[in-house]
């Protein structure tokens, strides 16, 4: 008797928020945002009262949306903090008036890439098929684990919970589904904490009544789209005609909704990917003009351009397309890029390309945000070294100079 296919979708519950909280368990059940700038707390708490254990550290000295000011984006929020409409990706000025006592710490990404690589290899050790979607999700094959069968794959599930908690202290919300579609949608149904099983015979049940956003891949543009022909629900998908649906969305999206809506969906659960690119980019505090703030605007340029060399070195990587991206205080966002004759992961010659491309961009208004971007990326021996250094730039004045 052939195995039914059992796909899980594992996403840690509010995992930066449950990281720091790790740290400041006195903080547990209370609203708290995890964003801003930079980790400037642990520092100021310390100094304020020294020699008491950073958990003994009472909640009222912690600093309070309240009182933020800046341009700094939520990374996640407790569960205690979403009651009231804060979620992540929501600026932080914006959650200051829907929850004002919510208390703000900055994100430790150290701390939770120390984490992530925890409870990931936590999980192969029970089920070594796991692709890894991120610092806090990955998909899990349940098929032919032992106990990923049982129960729908809930006795796995549960003992992936248990494992991850005693190694970690953190909890997850696991969905078992037969598919990854499916699967994603079902480790929504009972967080903090929970197992969802889906079966191919809960289609109509569970997953047809689902707001059509719930599907992933289909974001706020094409939900308007289907908003505006009275489509509101995966169901209302479900009851349209594939070809309908083409005319309204094209072949290839119209066609992935349709066998989206009726849980189709055979992707593998993949181990192993090449990334496209890797980059670094960073949001100000406040504006900078590319003259006025130029030697701030130089060093973070710099400082971008060594965390991605870093970033390649450390992974094997090498790559040749060197990009920039910039955010001016209108919200316009310019991107410019350049192909070099040979791979590189030397910060330098990052810094040199990226600069050349700065010269194709307008730089006479303030910057919001900036970034350096290193794509057609290859691993690092399997190319030929480099032949020759990046061309030195060109003589005179230009836009480069203003960052240098």
């Amino acid at each position: 008797m052939s195995r039914q296919r059992r796909i899980a979708h594992l996403d840690m519950d509010a995992f930066f928020a449950s990281v720091e909280l790790l740290r400041y368990p006195q903080l547990k059940g209370l609203p708290v945002v995890i964003g801003g700038g930079r980790r400037r707390v642990d520092e100021m708490l310390r100094e304020r009262f020294e020699g008491r254990p950073l958990g003994e550290i009472p909640p009222e000295a912690f600093p309070r949306l309240a009182d933020y000011v800046g341009r700094g984006v939520i990374t996640t929020a407790t569960y205690a903090a979403r009651q009231f409409g804060v979620g992540s990706a929501m600026g932080m000025m914006k959650a200051a008036r829907l929850c004002p006592q919510a208390l703000v710490l900055p994100v430790d990404f150290e701390e939770v890439r120390r984490f992530s690589r925890t409870f990931k290899a936590t999980i192969r050790e029970i089920a070594p098929v796991v692709e890894d979607r991120g610092v806090d999700e990955v998909y899990i094959d349940f098929t032919d684990v032992p106990g990923g069968q049982r129960e729908g794959g809930r006795v796995l599930a549960r003992l992936i919970q248990k494992s991850i908690f005693e190694r970690t202290g953190l909890t997850c919300s696991i969905g078992v589904a037969p598919n990854k579609l499916i699967a994603k949608m079902a480790s929504e149904f009972d967080k903090p904490n929970g197992i969802s099983i889906v079966h191919e015979a809960d289609l109509q049940a569970r997953i047809w009544p689902l707001a059509a956003r719930k599907i992933n891949g289909i974001g706020p543009k094409a939900d308007a789209r289907l908003q505006a022909l009275g489509l509101h629900t995966i169901g209302d998908i479900a009851a349209c005609e594939r070809e309908w649906l083409v005319g309204h969305f094209g072949r290839a999206t119209g066609a992935w909704m349709h066998d989206a809506a009726w849980g189709r969906d055979d992707r593998p659960v993949v181990t192993e990917s090449e990334p496209v690119s890797m980059s670094r980019e960073t949001t100000f505090e406040r504006d900078l003009h590319p003259v006025r703030d130029r030697a701030e605007l130089g060093a973070i340029f710099t400082e971008l351009c060594e965390r991605v060399a870093g970033d390649l070195q450390r992974k094997g990587y090498v790559g040749r397309t060197i990009g920039i991206k910039l955010r001016y205080d209108d919200f316009r966002t310019a991107t410019r890029d350049v192909t070099l004759e040979d791979f590189t992961s030397d910060a330098r010659t990052i810094r040199q390309a990226a600069g050349q491309c700065l010269k194709r961009v307008g730089l006479e208004q303030r910057l919001r945000l900036l970034g350096v971007r290193v794509g057609k990326l290859a691993r690092a021996g399997e190319v030929e070294r480099p032949s020759a250094a990046l061309k030195a730039r060109e003589p005179g004045g230009s836009n480069l100079d203003l960052f240098v």
